[in-house]
């Protein structure tokens, strides 16, 4: 199985051509282009000019680049060939794909549609597992030329998320659909039938989880040159800003439900919570990093400002990051919840009835099946309900869903994020008798379950997603992209 994974992504890179601005000005041979393309998809993407091998998601179905398709790729691609994983990452971010304007481009149709930024975790990643198969110790730098060319790159892009996504200025933020096709009441790509902003659980969280990736990177990079300790500072006080945002500002937690929700910012000032029990509120539990006690004394600066931090903004502090109860062995957890929330969030998102099936992690609460969620807005009402297989509904074509099936991608992340929470409490945080890793085992063993071979196919398939309830595969039936990630959970488990 892991060896087809691998074959699926070498063989799913492709060479692709496309110079934006030949595409709006036309072929000098061939008649001009129609005037309405000016204003259409990707017109202001004029620096955008790509002739490269890249990795396609499918190349029979989407044969042409997904920014976080990529990130996810490079994960098992860097235990093949780490090279061609930091060259796809770097690639990105240069200047004939990244806009002036620091975003990266999400993918063909639309370069100015908004991915999760995760290109920093798989840069990190991608380091980390290149410097394990070197025999490095992790407390011994790596390839930190690499970190520091994506670091400094990745520096312009979060700032375009900063000052593009954050519309009221809170620390909430916005970005649309990322990535999640049909997760929510909207299409959160359009505007809203209610007019107003919608203040999104996962937008705030992908941007936490990005600023813990940055300051990630930083330290890492501090090991050979302690420049980078005040960038790093910048980062740990810009993930306790946001997390003080997620976490007080009165709509986004539900405290009955002991779950994260999307809400509404009306044109009036108002919110409304969205009550949709949605995998849109686990994404916070990736926001997640634990820095070691031998980490922290080679940044004696770093430390020094937390601690004053702490000591003078407690009230930002209090369930972001918990320096000041550390977790075994004196580390550093800085994180989106603290233990009482990760076990309320977790008993919820492993509930059968809920969000656990036999096969991993549903992108929407099962409960929905017979408790949908409806919104009436003017005489349009709209629905949220339980959907395991393919798309019932029309949003998006109706060819992609996260309204119930299984995803490898966000799992993988649950499952990282899972081990990284053990790292810090140890045997001591136990759920249902069983540690953190414990049950990332089991959510592991459970994706890798998903993967099998048809009875008239004589390969493993390696689907776009899975039935959130028989655990079939749906979608492009060759997806190796971020599919392919069963690769990675099969090696750390060997």
């Amino acid at each position: 199985m892991q060896r087809e994974a691998f074959a699926g992504l070498i063989w799913t890179k492709q060479y692709y051509q496309f110079d934006v601005d030949l595409w709006l000005e036309g072929d000098p041979l061939q008649p001009p282009p129609p005037k309405a393309r000016e204003a259409q998809r990707n017109s202001t993407w004029h620096t955008l000019n790509a002739a490269d091998i890249l990795s396609m998601p499918d190349k029979w179905e989407y044969p042409w680049f997904a920014a976080w398709d990529t990130a996810f790729h490079m994960i098992p691609f860097a235990l093949i060939d780490p090279d061609f994983a930091k060259h796809q990452l770097l690639l990105l971010c240069r200047e004939w794909y990244m806009h002036p304007n620091g975003q990266l481009p999400a993918y063909e149709w639309a370069f100015g549609d908004v991915n999760p930024p995760v290109h920093a975790w798989a840069a990190l990643r991608v380091y980390r597992i290149e410097r394990k198969r070197q025999g490095k110790r992790r407390d011994e730098p790596g390839d930190t030329a690499f970190l520091e060319r994506i670091f400094h790159k990745l520096l312009l892009n979060f700032t375009w998320w900063v000052n593009r996504k954050d519309t009221q200025g809170n620390n909430l933020f916005e970005g649309g659909f990322l990535g999640l096709d049909n997760i929510g009441v909207f299409d959160r790509s359009a505007p809203l039938p209610t007019g107003g902003s919608l203040e999104q659980c996962d937008g705030t969280a992908w941007m936490a989880m990005f600023s813990l990736n940055m300051l990630a990177i930083a330290l890492e990079l501090c090991k050979t040159n302690l420049a980078y300790e005040d960038v790093a500072i910048k980062f740990a006080e810009h993930f306790v800003y946001i997390a003080h945002a997620l976490n007080h500002s009165g709509v986004l937690w539900d405290e009955a439900d002991g779950w994260f929700y999307d809400a509404l910012r009306l044109p009036d000032g108002s919110t409304r919570r969205l009550p949709v029990r949605s995998i849109v509120g686990l994404i916070p539990l990736f926001a997640v990093e634990v820095f070691d006690s031998k980490t922290l004394e080679g940044v004696p600066n770093f430390t020094k400002r937390i601690k004053w931090f702490l000591q003078n903004k407690p009230e930002l502090c209090a369930e972001a990051a918990h320096l000041a109860s550390p977790g075994q062995n004196e580390r550093a957890i800085f994180s989106l919840v603290g233990p009482e929330r990760l076990r309320r969030i977790l008993t919820r998102a492993l509930d059968p009835a809920e969000f656990l099936s036999p096969h991993g992690i549903r992108s929407l609460s099962a409960w929905h099946r017979f408790h949908p969620f409806t919104l009436t807005v003017g005489h349009q009402e709209y629905r949220v309900a339980y959907d395991p297989g393919d798309s019932t509904s029309g949003m998006f074509g109706g060819n992609s869903n996260w309204r119930g099936p299984v995803w490898l991608p966000l799992n993988y992340l649950l499952i990282e994020s899972l081990q990284k929470f053990d790292y810090a409490y140890g045997t001591s945080f136990q759920i249902g008798g069983t540690d953190l890793w414990g049950v990332a085992t089991d959510i592991s063993q459970r994706l890798v379950s998903l993967i099998q071979c048809e009875p008239d196919h004589p390969h493993y398939l390696f689907h776009e997603y899975f039935h959130g309830d028989s655990g079939a595969g749906l979608g492009a039936s060759h997806q190796t992209g971020w599919t392919a990630l069963v690769a990675k959970l099969i090696a750390q488990s060997s």
